[in-house]
């Protein structure tokens, strides 16, 4: 049998005002979109490979089932010139760093689209923490993390 080459992973986004989002997706990405026609977006991400496409549903009340979507990389650094690179662009960030999430230990730190999607750089500084009381599996819905103890949050104040 022949092995299958995955070449990158798909999202495919629902969102309000396809215009609104191409901004904000363009400022945290750091590329143009490769497609655009009415209603619909696509990113064709090189690093990392993604293939991001943006849906335009007006009548889109809230986001959906999504918790929220994120980008592993190698290190603190990497996700602080991340989080510079987003300030700098105008987004908005959120950092949470030293928190255990998912049951380890990482730095984060976190954006939201037009629509409410969340989106979080992170590495992993250590991995399969043990299970303790009062502790959850991962992040709710909103990317605060829930598992104790947390660390102080802190927020880098620009404007989209």
């Amino acid at each position: 049998m022949t092995e299958v080459v995955a070449l990158k992973p798909h999202i495919s986004l629902n969102v309000r005002n396809v215009e609104r989002s191409i901004a904000f997706y363009r400022a945290m990405l750091g590329i143009e979109p490769l497609k655009v026609r009415t209603g619909y977006a696509k990113f064709d991400v090189q690093n990392p490979p993604l293939n991001l496409a943006l849906n335009e549903v007006p009548s889109l009340k809230e986001p959906g089932a999504l918790s929220h979507l994120g980008i592993q990389v190698r290190s603190t650094e990497d996700v602080l010139a991340t989080r510079e690179r987003w300030t700098n662009a105008g987004l908005i960030t959120r950092d949470e760093m030293q928190t255990d999430c998912c049951y380890a230990r990482q730095d984060k730190t976190w954006v939201h689209d037009p629509d409410g999607n969340e989106w979080e750089v992170f590495v992993v500084l250590e991995d399969n923490l043990p299970e303790t009381a009062g502790s959850s599996a991962c992040c709710t819905a909103d990317g605060v993390c829930s598992q104790l103890p947390r660390s102080p949050v802190t927020s880098n104040a620009g404007t989209m």
